[in-house]
């Protein structure tokens, strides 16, 4: 099974090719580059692999959250791709991608991505052992995704905490007090990556759980996506 995967909802735009269990991937922190490398990326992949888009089985995308038009790339690029093809889409939670990157050390794993306006998208999994291999019923989610302030987060009863994501980076102050204690690990410069994206989607292809392109839809969080220049400027002043 070929499935291509893509992740743009963050600074880190990121493509990988999934071959019966082996990952070939690339990736760049290329804010407001994405559109650019996306496509050269996937066929710098599909060349070295030695394939065609014609031989692909499905395409993958991560969902968002995260960056707007970032994630709206995203989504149209696999929509594009799949509707020539004929091939399924996959949608994957670009949370639930990030948190594959955390440890399997028993903890619970609070995913938080920068969302500006002094927001994060946040959500919570409890994950298997399994390693690298992870299935997608492995990440038992703890915490449904939401988009919050990092002092309004509320946690659900865990033994132990992971932290991953830009949301710490920005925002470890106000996130600590959310924690019963101190994270056990924790990483603010991780971002969502299309590997990870192609591992969770992976076992979802081979169930024959992909959907149509026109079904494969980008979660923002937010109902609103623009800001007037008054909002914009007051944004500005917070961050």
């Amino acid at each position: 099974m070929k499935l291509l995967a893509l992740d743009t909802a963050t600074e880190a735009c990121s493509v990988a090719l999934w071959q019966d269990g082996q990952v070939l991937d690339r990736t760049e922190m290329a804010p407001r580059r994405h559109a650019e490398l996306v496509l050269p990326m996937a066929e710098s992949l599909l060349a070295e692999a030695g394939i065609t888009r014609r031989q692909l089985d499905g395409i993958a995308m991560g969902r968002g959250p995260g960056a707007f038009t970032g994630v709206r790339l995203a989504v149209s690029v696999a929509q594009g791709l799949a509707m020539a093809l004929d091939i399924p889409v996959v949608p994957i939670s670009s949370l639930a991608a990030l948190a594959v990157q955390a440890p399997r050390n028993g903890a619970a794993t609070l995913v938080v991505i920068d969302a500006r306006r002094a927001e994060i998208y946040a959500a919570a999994f409890l994950m298997g052992t399994e390693g690298i291999n992870l299935p997608i019923n492995s990440l038992r989610p703890l915490l449904d995704e939401c988009v919050i302030s990092a002092g309004d987060l509320v946690l659900p009863p865990a033994r132990a905490w992971n932290v991953i994501g830009t949301g710490w980076g920005a925002y470890a102050d106000a996130l600590r007090g959310r924690f019963p204690a101190a994270p056990v690990w924790a990483d603010g410069e991780r971002y969502p990556q299309a590997r990870d994206v192609a591992t969770l989607a992976a076992p979802v292809l081979a169930a024959g759980k992909g959907v149509a392109p026109e079904f494969a839809l980008p979660v923002y969080l937010r109902d609103k996506v623009a800001l007037t220049l008054q909002e914009q400027h007051a944004a500005a002043r917070v961050e």
